[in-house]
């Protein structure tokens, strides 16, 4: 199952770097590498926090085939996808949902503190964009005042809650991802925001 959901983070954060390349009008190069950092950058960072090297991507070959596919597929059928902006957000919250599981349980496997598991979680939700965005001279979104780390945390926080409860941990862990989902729709829908401490 987490082999799935880890399979289908990397198309999501695959696709969602490389929607990102093309609105900034890239070549074909550059699209390739914003999506392939994009969908790997968090796993990689976490597989060295927790001292897993090689890191997960470089182990298993099947991630570079999927990221190469899922770029050539949005590259083929851009002019399909009407809102580029649209298509980039939801990608990229499937993307921050499913990823969030796939650290927690990298985390769980580690016997890690809960806390750090949710930690890593975060990590590999966000962290892949985070090199996307600053690759493409954006401001990282994880550092701009939308709900977007937030929603990974409240994720986690719904796992470890739940675990405690006689629920099927594969049902736990599909109800944490929808949480990250439907916080990040939910505050992007009805504008909710991080408090800022500058002035207007």
């Amino acid at each position: 199952m987490f082999y799935a959901i880890d399979i289908l983070g990397t198309i999501a954060f695959a696709i969602s770097g490389v929607l990102v390349a093309i609105n900034k009008k890239m070549d074909l190069f550059g699209i390739l590498i914003i999506g392939f950092v994009t969908a790997v950058g968090g796993g990689t960072l976490r597989d060295l926090l927790i001292g897993n090297a090689p890191v997960s991507w470089m182990k298993d070959i099947t991630f570079t085939y999927v990221i190469i596919a899922s770029a050539v597929f949005a590259i083929l059928f851009r002019s399909k996808i009407n809102y580029l902006r649209t298509s980039l957000f939801l990608f990229d919250t499937i993307g921050i949902g499913l990823y969030t599981l796939v650290g927690i349980e990298k985390g769980l496997n580690a016997e890690l503190h809960p806390i750090i598991c949710i930690a890593l979680g975060t990590i590999t939700a966000s962290f892949g964009g985070v090199i996307r965005d600053i690759l493409c001279n954006e401001i990282p979104v994880i550092f701009r005042k939308e709900i977007y780390a937030t929603a990974c945390i409240l994720g986690g926080i719904t796992y470890f809650l739940l675990s405690e409860l006689p629920i099927k941990n594969n049902i736990v862990f599909i109800i944490a991802g929808v949480v990250v989902i439907v916080v990040r729709l939910l505050a992007v829908k009805f504008k909710i925001a991080l408090p800022t401490v500058y002035k207007e």
